[in-house]
């Protein structure tokens, strides 16, 4: 019982990790466009974060709890190393501040330790392949989202004085900043659940059908929403400052664009990045300038974080579940 109480307060640490790592793609755009103080945006950001819990439902839960990997081979080592994988990569990259896919952590270590345990075919591929199309797909969908609804916009407004379109989407980003931070706290949180969930069933604790209990929503939201509120600094500079210069009206159409995004994958329980999805967006906004707006030596560099995510955190699994296993036989 103690080792089931240790994993699922290093799935809460995950979780927290989560929300520090994703708390720049919830405000990057409303603190780089200066409509809030970073303070503002991660109370405002937190709070959304935490409202998610009440208006989705647990789809993506379930595709991480019993969608992932067989739960007939899933132990407390396997989601253990799994878990400590995620935080050891996601960690480095808060520090670094690089933006990678918290999710994609989780999904590389969960998977690494699974393989580690059982082989390939310990892994349900029907889930993995739509994860790995979304890795492409979700950034591309809010890129050009992104890019369709800026167009549609200046020609909406290409009459009015910049000065009152500015003071209108100030007021606009408040909106689609809300409406992101409820889709990331809807996708992200839900990862934290489905882990926490399968502990709970694969030991036995919640009966032979695999649920959710409701104690472990309101805990997982609250945890990101606390990492969200402290915030990932360096993440957010490199999000929010250093990708391309936003305006509010740029801030409001990334925003808007993977907000809807990341709630449409949500509904259909597709566990996506939200990561790659804002930065796409934000590429998308910065594109309606000119292709020079973006600076794409910092966009590489985000694009081989993500390329390395997935196997980085399953080799930190496999290198942890061997340890345990290792360490197992001397006691």
């Amino acid at each position: 019982m103690e080792f089931v109480v240790l994993i699922i307060l290093l799935a809460l640490i995950f979780d927290f990790y989560n929300g520090m790592n994703d708390a720049a793609n919830s405000i990057a755009t409303i603190v780089s466009t200066r409509v809030l103080t970073p303070f503002q945006a991660v109370a405002w950001a937190a709070f959304f974060n935490f409202a998610a819990a009440f208006i989705f439902g647990v789809h993506v839960a379930q595709t991480i709890g019993k969608g992932l990997v067989d739960v007939n081979i899933v132990d407390n080592f396997v989601i253990f190393s799994g878990l400590l994988g995620a935080i050891i990569l996601t960690a480095t990259a808060t520090h670094f501040g690089l933006p990678i896919s918290v999710s994609h952590a989780i999904i590389g270590g969960y998977g690494g330790a699974g393989i580690m345990k059982a082989g390939f075919e310990a892994l349900i591929l029907s889930s993995y392949s739509k994860i790995l199309i979304f890795i492409v797909v979700a950034p591309v969908l809010g890129m050009l989202f992104a890019y369709i609804f800026s167009v549609i916009t200046l020609w909406i407004v290409k009459d009015r004085p910049p000065r009152k379109v500015d003071k209108y989407f100030r007021r606009l980003q408040l909106l689609s900043a809300a409406v992101y931070s409820l889709s990331h706290g809807s996708n992200d949180a839900q990862k934290t659940i489905g882990i926490i969930a399968v502990v709970l069933f694969t030991n036995g604790l919640i009966g032979s059908e695999f649920i959710v209990p409701f104690w472990v929503i309101l805990v997982s939201y609250s945890v990101i929403a606390l990492g969200t509120l402290l915030g990932g600094w360096k993440v957010i500079r490199t999000l929010g400052m250093r990708v391309t210069k936003l305006t509010p009206f740029g801030g409001f159409s990334a925003e808007t664009s993977a907000g809807l995004t990341i709630i449409g994958a949500t509904i259909l329980g597709i566990p996506v990045s939200t990561t790659h999805t804002i930065t796409g967006s934000i590429i998308g906004v910065g594109a309606t300038k000119s292709l020079s707006a973006v600076r794409w030596g910092v966009a590489r560099n985000i694009l081989w974080a993500w390329i390395l995510t997935i196997p980085l955190s399953a080799a930190c699994a496999m290198v942890t579940y061997q340890l345990l296993v290792y360490v197992r036989t001397f006691f």
